[in-house]
């Protein structure tokens, strides 16, 4: 992997003679990188869309088998074929992401004690420590946050069962799915917070120029996202806050 942080420096050095200054760089290597990623990723983002476009019939064929796992398991292929989803396609993406976040680090690291790098100073941050003023976490965690409300699944978890049936049997089923459906929920508000906060932390204690790659990164995907399959769960949140908002201002 070290001929990929080679090749990515020697680009990075490119740039740098160009424009002069390490923040800029950047900037334009990560949006040129970003680019170039989305042609190879575009399927696996688009069966990704896929997918969480149908998750409520996924969740109804889980609910329907839960005691037959093979029939389970051919009523999703048969899902995925109706719609052509390749249900091992979206983790292309995050796989790219991550090495690439690797080889860009072992990248910058050289860059940063090269001597040519030029000036490091972008809008009084030194890239190449830490952000003594702590911007560039609080925006790399603000942007994911933002990221994964957007990607959360459309879909809440179907309500089968009857809720107005007397007999204890259908209680009971309908007691089963309530609880399925809040540990879902609980799951997926933890997931929600999870990777922002490590991305924060990550950004706190690593030079600031890997932080403003990820910021740029975070913010190309939110644009690509929105092209792809709109704003999600920030227009569901959104609408809650409109809905709670009128509430209170009517009382």
């Amino acid at each position: 992997m070290s001929w990929l942080s080679t090749s990515i420096l020697n680009i990075l050095l490119t740039i740098n003679g160009f424009v002069g200054n390490l923040g800029w760089t950047i900037i334009i290597f990560t949006i040129v990188f970003r680019s170039i990623l989305l042609a190879f990723t575009w399927k696996s983002l688009k069966s990704m869309s896929k997918m969480r476009q149908v998750n409520s019939e996924l969740q109804a064929i889980r609910q329907k088998y839960k005691n037959d796992p093979q029939a389970a398991n051919l009523a999703q292929l048969e899902l995925y074929k109706k719609y052509n989803i390749n249900p091992l396609s979206g983790c292309l993406p995050q796989i790219l992401q991550i090495v690439m976040l690797i080889v860009f680090y072992q990248a910058l690291r050289q860059l940063l004690g090269h001597e040519n790098v030029g000036n490091t100073v972008f809008f009084t941050i030194d890239l190449t420590g830490p952000d003594p003023y702590h911007l560039i976490p609080i925006l790399a965690a603000g942007s994911q946050l933002f990221l994964s409300v957007m990607t959360l699944p459309g879909g809440e978890t179907p309500d089968i069962v009857p809720n107005d049936s007397k007999k204890k049997a259908i209680q009971k089923l309908n007691q089963e799915e309530e609880d399925t459906a809040q540990m879902a929920a609980t799951m997926q508000k933890q997931m929600l917070f999870m990777m922002p906060f490590m991305t924060g932390m990550i950004a706190w204690t690593l030079p600031a120029g890997l932080g403003l790659y990820w910021i740029v990164s975070t913010l190309f995907s939110i644009v690509q996202q929105v092209y792809i399959s709109g704003w999600g769960g920030i227009k569901i949140y959104y609408h809650r806050f409109i809905n709670i908002f009128q509430q209170r201002k009517e009382k």
